[in-house]
């Protein structure tokens, strides 16, 4: 297949359709705001544009590195996007069952991300999968979108549980740090670890280990710039939540000696 043909695959196909469709039918009865509205289609946006375009064909035959970048949009960018597009009122009604309180709580949700993630990289899961594309890589790219949904749950909605600015900074900072070893690791492992790709067809010049390089390295910087820019965000939000209570603690510190001063002189008259 020549390296840039465009590709009509079922994330392309039956995923993004069925989503916005569901999407669609649920703002019926929870209306959204333009920006959430925005927010949902370009998660959509994201998904066709690593399965329609070259992207696909690139990871289904050639490069380690165009798969791990359809995986981190669907692991990362997309859910984030995704679970932003939901009015307040849908998530709510979404997480009312028992199950859903569970899996959305940060203890479980990041966990169940994590797993998802190390397990389907494992080499004989990995190769497993685009050996069987048709079927098993199917249920590998839906099952990095709803882990994925789960551990953006707890930043962006208060339900079923609000959890502060500050612990969603540390369960950020929690998700970059254990996920990164796991592209830095494929960055510096000094063999070719997917037999899969070991094997495909080369193109750009790229060795396998050299497109395993390349890849582990993309990973690990896409991952910061999402994980931790969002970490930033809300540990700046967190201190400038402690400020005004330092200031006022300070000011009524301040105060305290005027006041002992004050009552000390009438004693004094």
């Amino acid at each position: 297949m020549h390296p840039y043909a465009w590709s009509a695959d079922a994330e392309a196909l039956v995923l993004v359709p069925g989503l916005c469709a569901a999407y669609a039918l649920a703002l019926r009865t929870s209306p959204a705001s333009r920006a959430r509205v925005l927010a949902f289609a370009a998660g959509q946006a994201l998904i066709l544009a690593v399965f329609v375009t070259p992207v696909e064909t690139l990871a289904l035959h050639y490069l380690l590195t165009a798969h791990l970048l359809q995986n981190v949009v669907l692991a990362e960018w997309a859910p984030l996007l995704v679970v932003a597009g939901l009015p307040p009122a849908l998530a709510a009604r979404m997480t009312r069952g028992r199950l859903a309180r569970t899996l959305t709580n940060p203890l479980v949700a990041l966990p169940a991300w994590l797993a998802t993630y190390y397990a389907w990289h494992v080499p004989a899961a990995y190769d497993f999968a685009l050996r069987h594309a048709g079927g098993v890589l199917h249920v590998e790219h839906l099952s990095y979108l709803a882990a994925g949904c789960l551990v953006w749950w707890p930043v962006v909605h208060d339900v079923p549980r609000r959890i502060s600015d500050g612990a969603r900074a540390v369960y950020l900072f929690a998700a970059f740090v254990l996920a990164s070893p796991l592209g830095l690791l494929m960055a510096l492992i000094p063999r070719p670890v997917y037999s899969f790709y070991e094997h495909a067809a080369r193109i750009w010049g790229l060795s396998p280990l050299a497109d395993q390089q390349l890849a582990g390295a993309t990973m690990a910087a896409e991952q910061a710039i999402v994980l931790f820019c969002v970490f930033t965000l809300f540990l700046l939000r967190f201190l400038e939540e402690g400020e005004p209570y330092s200031v006022s603690s300070s000011a009524r510190t301040s105060s305290t000696p005027a006041r002992h001063t004050s009552s000390t002189s009438s004693s004094g008259r």
